[in-house]
């Protein structure tokens, strides 16, 4: 099986509330589509968010990456060689790890496609059912106590709080999430908003406070990484690693130097599948846990995030809810949506039959 042909376009969907965290305001998912073509006909799909303010990726920058840059090379070669073509992938273009992520799935899928098999098997994943939390978008206290009220009420047992603009009203909206919700587990995730003092003083507030915290996520810049360990040293809750963990390289050192308690994968940071899979190793290696998460994506990319969480049991945590919160779904097939409750599929590849592009079929 050889690639002919490789097609850029748009992926969208309407969320049902605007995704607000400290580092930005999302009102729609917006994503780049790319679907590679075959001499037999198959076609395997990937998908890249543009995140800015997160891997530095805007959406003609990652098009004109996979047009000009990534692509051409991979015209004429064999689906089966995979580790091959993922490796021309990563060293054609430096960075763009959100184009190559979204090629990196594309391929994966077209390769489980010809072994007639759901990618997740072939990862080594065995048949279960992942369960994921909810996010709760930064907003006034009381907002945020009703968004966690009607998440709860959906089925969700886990909330992810965002927080990191205000550490006084943090605490506020801690409390009052806590409240609507006193039996959820919660997840606070700051977006790299406070300082390393602020951190260390809240959370040691919120100990002190019982709130029984399951995870603080990113408190300080992902760049200061003397910072981030000296959080994890100072405090009990647990501290997981995002920003900071982009890819095998930064999670080595982050790592070595007992920076983070746990690291949070995401397909877009590590420039895909192959990335992440490395990061499982060394984490693994480690002692030390790890959660799948996702940019703002569709089904179509989180599924290939589900496909890796499911085939390693380093992962102990997914944050994929993106589907849920979505109003509109521009995908058939791939990982089955219930509340929280993420099923795998049994059909070859990411199992996705179609997509709806944003504007227009890819071109």
């Amino acid at each position: 099986m050889k690639i002919t042909n490789i097609k850029v376009g748009t992926l969208e969907a309407s969320l049902k509330k605007p995704f607000k965290t400290a580092l930005r305001t999302v009102e729609r998912v917006e994503s780049v589509l790319v679907r590679v073509e075959t001499d037999e006909g198959a076609t395997g799909y990937g998908e890249a968010p543009p995140t800015a303010v997160i891997t530095g990726d805007v959406a003609r920058g990652i098009e004109g990456a996979l047009r000009d840059h990534l692509a051409p090379p991979l015209l004429g070669r064999h689906v089966e060689d995979l580790e091959g073509n993922l490796a021309l992938v990563d060293r054609t273009l430096v960075h763009n790890t959100s184009p190559k992520a979204a090629l990196d799935m594309a391929l994966h899928d077209l390769w489980a496609q010809r072994w007639h098999a759901p990618l997740w098997r072939l990862l080594g994943g065995a048949p279960r059912t992942l369960e994921t939390d909810c996010t709760i978008s930064l907003n006034p206290p009381e907002e945020m106590a009703r968004d966690a009220a009607e998440a709860v009420a959906e089925g969700f047992h886990i909330l992810k709080i965002k927080v990191g603009r205000d550490p006084k009203l943090d605490r506020e909206r801690l409390h009052a999430v806590r409240r609507a919700a006193p039996k959820a587990a919660l997840r606070v995730d700051a977006n790299q908003g406070w300082t390393t003092k602020e951190a260390i003083r809240i959370l040691r507030a919120l100990e002190d406070d019982g709130l029984d915290i399951d995870l603080v996520e990113q408190p300080v810049p992902g760049y200061d990484l003397e910072g981030l360990k000296a959080v994890t040293d100072a405090v009990a809750v647990p501290v997981l690693a995002d920003e900071a963990a982009v890819g095998p390289r930064e999670v080595f050192r982050l790592l070595a130097m007992r920076g983070a308690d746990m690291i949070n994968i995401k397909l877009m940071k590590t420039g895909g599948i192959r990335g992440a899979l490395a990061v499982c190793a060394l984490a693994e290696a480690a002692g030390v846990e790890v959660m799948v998460g996702s940019m703002m994506e569709t089904r179509l990319s989180v599924t290939a995030a589900v496909a890796l969480a499911a085939s390693r049991n380093v992962v102990t945590r997914v944050d994929l809810d993106t589907p849920f919160l979505c109003a509109d779904d521009p995908v058939e097939g791939g990982a089955l949506y219930d509340g929280p409750r993420i099923s795998l599929w049994e059909t070859p590849g990411l199992g996705i039959t179609g997509v709806r592009s944003g504007r227009g079929q890819p071109s």
